[in-house]
C-alpha cells in the first residue's frame, strides 16, 4: 500500500472545520430534489475506480480551462497580478482529493460539514486563509454555479476510457452531475443572506 504525504491544508473530518447548517434530513430532502439515490452512490464508487489513476490529466484539463480564462485565474493571482505558484499547488492537491472524496465518501455529517469548509474557503469568510495567501478575497457566486457544467462535462471522456458499456458511463457520468451539483449547492450557502437558503 503507498502511504501518500498529507495534503496541506486539507482537514476532512477533523474537529475544526465549518460545521453544516444543514440537518441529515435536510440533506436528504435535497438529495431527493436532484433525484440522489443508492444507484448513484454504486456509478460513483464506479467512477472513482475508473478514475483514480486518471486524476492529474483529469486536473490538467481542468487547470488548463481556469488557466486559459484571465476573469477565473485572477482568483489565483497575488498583489503583483501573478499566479500564486504554491497556492496553485495546494489547491490541486486538494482537488484531486475532492475527485476522490466525490466518488468515495459516505455523505454523511462529515462529508457534509466539509461541504460548508469548502464553500467558506471560497467566499470571504475564509478565502486565503488555509494557504496563507493574498490572493483576492472571495470568488463571486455565478462563478461557482458556472462551474457546474465544465466540471461536469469534462469528466465523460475520462469515465468512458476503462471500457465500461455505454449505459454504464451514461450511469457514472449522471451520478456525477447530481453529486457535483449537490456539493455547489452547499457551497453556496455563505453566499445567502440569513434565512434565505
Amino acid at each position: 500500500m503507498t502511504v501518500h504525504p498529507p495534503i496541506a491544508g486539507y482537514t476532512y473530518g477533523q474537529p475544526d472545520v465549518a460545521r453544516s447548517p444543514l440537518s441529515l434530513d435536510e440533506f436528504a430532502l435535497l438529495q431527493k430534489t436532484v433525484l440522489f439515490t443508492e444507484e448513484d452512490v454504486r456509478y460513483l464508487r464506479m467512477a472513482g475506480d475508473v478514475l483514480e489513476d486518471q486524476i492529474d490529466d483529469v486536473l490538467d484539463v481542468w487547470y488548463g480551462f481556469v488557466g486559459s480564462h484571465p476573469h477565473l485565474v485572477y482568483y489565483f493571482q497575488g498583489p503583483d497580478g501573478q499566479p500564486i505558484q504554491l497556492y496553485l499547488e495546494r489547491v490541486r492537491a486538494r482537488f484531486g482529493q475532492w475527485i476522490l472524496d466525490t466518488c468515495r465518501r459516505p455523505y454523511d455529517q462529515d462529508w457534509l460539514n466539509y461541504q460548508m469548509e469548502i464553500g467558506l474557503r471560497h467566499h470571504r469568510t475564509k478565502k486565503n486563509q488555509t494557504d496563507g495567501v493574498s490572493a483576492p478575497p472571495h470568488i463571486p457566486l455565478r462563478y461557482m454555479i458556472a462551474f457546474i457544467v465544465p466540471i461536469t462535462l469534462t469528466i465523460r471522456d475520462f469515465l468512458a476510457r476503462k471500457g465500461h458499456a455505454p449505459e454504464e458511463v451514461e450511469k457514472m457520468h449522471q451520478a456525477w452531475f447530481k453529486a457535483v451539483t449537490l456539493q455547489v449547492i452547499l457551497w453556496s450557502y455563505p453566499y445567502a443572506r440569513e434565512g434565505d437558503f
